[in-house]
């Protein structure tokens, strides 16, 4: 795999990044050994909402890497978490005061990987005092990884990213997903969908929240939102599309930090206009 040469931040001998994207490949081809060979699956908030055995090594994976690296840091995964919005509410709260936290989705697009549908990544943010300074986004299926460092840019294959230049909606491909909370966050996404459909040039819904970030960092999405989010499906890939020129705020326009739960990323071209078409439906909140 070929990433940017820029080293990044380093405490105690080892770069930030270096260590992210270690963690990254090596979760990445474990996953990708166990795709179609998982033992247990389970259902976590809903029937929608899936991890398996292999969502739980992994994250053990990244965690005891990173802090053998760094073992003053503070963790934030999905798997270690218990399900349902005000649980990971209240897990964001409690380490909201670490100078650096990692902020780790073990599998992005787990009901994906399931079913054998090849759109899952492990997704990797560092934040410092609360501002998401590094993310990774791994794709082991396709080998991409894409990387951003606060104010270096952001790169896939080694070369650097930049959002796509529609400036309409009309003319925009945007993604969406079908949250797995069907009494609140399914709903609203669903009025938002009905609303964007038919003023864009068509929508997408892969089923991972960071690659479809990652794909608007990339210019190959023009936007993406998504109601009832987490910190660990986010944050690696806001950074990535603000790096990459784009703009990630919450459904209210409001800016990116990492309690946004409903959010809305682009090329930033369009942004005012997908805002805009969101609170015409009433799709915001």
């Amino acid at each position: 795999m070929t990433v940017s040469d820029q080293q990044g931040t380093v405490v105690g001998g080892k770069s930030f990044a270096a260590v992210a994207i270690n963690c990254a490949a090596k979760a990445g081809e474990w996953i990708k050994t166990k795709l179609g060979n998982y033992e247990k699956l389970d259902i976590k908030y809903s029937a929608h909402d899936l991890v398996t055995e292999v969502d739980k090594g992994s994250e053990t994976l990244i965690r005891r890497l990173v802090l053998t690296h760094f073992p003053h840091h503070s963790f934030l995964g999905e798997e270690g978490v218990e399900p349902g919005p005000e649980a990971s509410a209240r897990a964001l709260e409690e380490v909201s005061d670490a100078e650096y936290l990692w902020i780790v989705d073990p599998i992005d697009g787990t009901t994906n990987f399931v079913h054998g549908f090849p759109f899952f990544v492990v997704s990797i943010a560092l934040a410092h005092k609360g501002e998401v300074i590094l993310g990774v986004v791994y794709d082991p299926m396709r080998d991409e990884l894409f990387i951003a460092e606060k104010g270096k840019g952001a790169y896939v294959h080694g070369k650097r990213m930049q959002v796509s230049g529609e400036d309409t909606l009309k003319t925009s491909l945007i993604a969406t997903g079908f949250p797995a909370d069907a009494g609140y966050a399914l709903p609203l996404n669903m009025k938002g969908l009905q609303a964007m459909a038919p003023q864009v040039r068509n929508i997408r819904s892969g089923g991972s929240a960071a690659l479809h970030m990652a794909y608007v960092a990339a210019g190959r999405l023009s936007g993406f939102w998504e109601i009832g989010l987490n910190s660990w499906d986010l944050a690696a890939g806001a950074l990535l599309v603000q790096e990459s020129g784009g703009t990630v705020t919450d459904t209210e326009g409001k800016t990116y930090n990492l309690s946004v739960r409903n959010v809305v990323a682009s090329n930033g071209k369009m942004h005012q206009p997908f805002l805009d078409a969101l609170a015409s439906a009433e799709a915001v909140k």
